[in-house]
């Protein structure tokens, strides 16, 4: 079993850096002077690339994969442009696909902490078929059948977190056992039938329902990206979590109570998954015993993509948000040109090599900023 002690009273061992939560990034930790001639020595060291050349390469960084899907969206518009260039094309990729962001958006948190959570494709499955099972075959109130799905999204985040924090199992190892379980439990509650009978009012509050000629579930899904932006950058939990992943033996020095952080990230990751499961079940009036498991490899492409953009070596929202529709347009785009079925697979699993590849090469230059 782990346990996540407080530092006590005493000083910490000689040598460690203790890290304050005031601290914007772990880098900035306490550590001692430097030694005597210590400043005059870096000042002898100068960089191969000027102030100016610098900011122009960070800029670039930052800008890369936005720049990349603004080029794609020019390609296929001048390729397709009756049928890619269109107001409705926008708003399907927008709207119907926001499903997806927000999965992405959910497994920031315990990705932040340095845990994996891949029980979220069964988890956005279960939650749809909760729905669609109170509501739509039992007649609960769709409030109701809403706050239940919610609730055992929270529970199954609990579930994983328990296994990871009590047992000290690998989060990977826990969460994709649960999420094929909840697959299972998916297909009895169903028969492993499509349960339909939703009621039309999530749909209206998802897809059927515009503002500028854009579905209601794309403003979910900025909503949310917006709050976790806030949470991750304005707030102790946020950075409480960054420090988490940076290094728990350091976060528990600093007094952070390192097991009830990746507990309430797991929570929250679960809760996401079943928003998600929520805003699925309002796009397709129905659910699918198998619905979930499509999102759970391009979900974890656009994180890790995302870490590579607007704030590069960190897992963040708006990179995350960017990095799913690069994958949704270029995905939508293929299609559109004629590609076979089997191009999303392809597409989808080398953008996941590609982004961890360039995620690693960020964690070499920035090893504090990645959980």
């Amino acid at each position: 079993m782990n346990a996540d002690a407080d530092p006590g009273s005493g000083l910490p061992p000689s040598g460690t850096t203790v890290v304050s939560l005031d601290s914007p990034s772990p880098s900035r930790g306490a550590t001692s002077a430097p030694a005597p001639g210590a400043a005059d020595e870096g000042r002898t060291t100068t960089s191969p690339m000027g102030p100016g050349s610098r900011l122009w390469a960070t800029s670039l960084e930052r800008a890369a994969l936005p720049l990349v899907l603004l080029l794609l969206v020019v390609i296929f518009s001048v390729l397709r442009p009756t049928s890619f260039a269109t107001t409705d094309n926008a708003a399907a990729i927008l709207g119907a696909q926001a499903v997806l962001v927000v999965v992405a958006l959910g497994l920031l948190v315990p990705l932040r902490c340095g845990d994996f959570d891949l029980s979220v494709g069964g988890t956005l499955t279960l939650a749809t078929m909760i729905v669609a099972v109170l509501n739509g075959q039992h007649g609960l109130p769709l409030w109701l059948s809403i706050l239940a799905a919610l609730a055992a999204g929270a529970a199954v985040g609990a579930i994983n977190g328990f296994f990871v924090i009590v047992f000290g199992i690998n989060s990977f190892i826990v969460t994709i056992g649960i999420g094929t379980f909840l697959l299972g439990v998916v297909s009895w509650l169903s028969d492993n039938r499509i349960v339909s009978g939703i009621d039309s009012a999530l749909l209206d509050l998802v897809v059927l329902t515009r503002v500028l000629g854009i579905p209601l579930a794309f403003y979910y899904a900025l909503a949310l990206c917006l709050l976790m932006w806030f949470v991750f950058e304005r707030t102790a939990t946020g950075r409480r979590w960054l420090f988490v992943g940076a290094g728990r033996d350091v976060a528990r020095l600093s007094g952070i109570k390192v097991d009830r952080n990746r507990w309430g990230a797991l929570i929250t990751s679960g809760a996401v998954a079943a928003l998600a499961g929520v805003l699925y079940a309002g796009t397709t009036g129905s659910a699918d015993p198998r619905g979930g498991v499509a999102y759970l490899l391009p979900a974890f492409a656009a994180a890790f993509l995302g870490a590579t953009s607007i704030q590069p070596g960190q897992f963040n929202p708006f990179g995350t948000l960017v990095a799913a529709y690069f994958l949704l347009v270029g995905i939508t785009g293929l299609q559109m040109l004629g590609a076979e079925p089997y191009v999303q697979d392809l597409f989808y699993g080398g953008a996941l090599v590609l982004a961890v590849a360039l995620s690693q090469l960020l964690r070499g230059r920035r090893p504090q900023e990645l959980g």
